[in-house]
């Protein structure tokens, strides 16, 4: 039984390919359409995707612990092993007071000025690495870290964490709201394409069910149509992707090279690509599904 179940739906799986394959330039037509709407959300997210790893793995938060002028050796050297046991915190750089005037003398527009100074009003600072980028949490560790004895000042800027998040989420967003826009676009597309396909083969449907053909037996055919037109357009989507990325990444590198800076757009990865063949498969057996369902039953012998 599940042998001839089988052998059915390879039969009907080879004929539509036969289909496919006698009409290229309608089914090369359709699919580059439906391969171009996918495109666009995949895209962005993908751009969107690379922004987010960029924050996690190369923009971890950062502090600024400036200690008291009367600070002691000692005091420092516990504040340093304190700062390597603190679990939220990934490394600290120490900064001693001279060798931060000296940067501010090379980049101060006024040198004579700092040098006159009767002292070197610039305190000892450790420059800290935070692992979590939860504002809530960094800012529990700001209080925290201002209520040790040795510490003047903790200086945190959070306002870019809270840009960058709103940046990523505008993203996400947008993502989303393409995302419905195109799959509607493909159902759409989809369920005219069959809707064209059931009209042609009105008498060949008519005459199957007067031998007795069941309603599913007959949608077969139209929902391997839809399936394979959606999986050839997310093959589209992912060529379409890979270019875009490609061509982005050569004009990146040549200006990211003036800066000195080396960092390239990630593809879109084997996971998430093979995730959009099937999203794309599911949307064109979707449109055709809709489309039998609402065509099939108008047709009675």
């Amino acid at each position: 039984m599940i042998r001839i179940w089988l052998a059915q739906h390879w039969f009907v799986f080879v004929s539509t390919l036969k289909r496919l394959v006698a009409a290229p330039i309608t089914t090369l037509l359709s699919v580059v359409i439906m391969g171009i709407a996918l495109s666009v959300p995949v895209s962005i997210y993908v751009l969107v995707e690379n922004l987010r790893l960029v924050m996690n793995e190369k923009n971890h938060p950062q502090m600024t612990l400036f200690l008291k002028h009367d600070i002691k050796q000692e005091n420092i050297d516990k504040i340093r092993q304190d700062l390597q046991e603190h679990p939220q915190i990934l490394g600290s750089e120490f900064i001693a007071k001279d060798i931060a005037l000296q940067q501010l003398l090379e980049k101060s527009e006024l040198p004579n000025t700092v040098k006159n100074l009767p002292r070197n009003p610039l305190p000892d600072a450790f420059v800290i690495t935070v692992r979590d980028d939860s504002i809530n949490n960094l800012r529990e560790l700001q209080e925290t870290l201002k209520s040790w004895p040795a510490i003047e000042f903790v200086q945190f800027d959070s306002e870019w964490i809270e840009r960058l998040k709103a940046l990523l989420q505008l993203g996400w967003s947008i993502v989303l709201m393409i995302v419905a826009i195109s799959s509607i676009a493909i159902i759409a597309v989809m369920f005219n394409t069959i809707r064209l396909q059931i009209a042609t083969k009105r008498d060949e449907i008519e005459i199957s069910k007067l031998i007795g053909a069941t309603d599913p037996f007959i949608r077969r055919p139209f929902l391997y149509f839809g399936a394979l037109q959606g999986l050839a357009a997310g093959v589209i989507a992912w060529l379409i992707v890979f270019l875009l990325i490609h061509l982005i990444n050569e004009q990146l590198i040549v200006f990211l090279h003036f800066y000195e800076i080396d960092f390239f757009l990630e593809p879109l990865s084997t996971e998430n690509g093979l995730s959009l063949l099937f999203f794309s498969t599911v949307l064109g057996w979707l449109g055709a599904r809709l489309s039998v369902s609402n065509h099939l039953w108008q047709i009675e012998p």
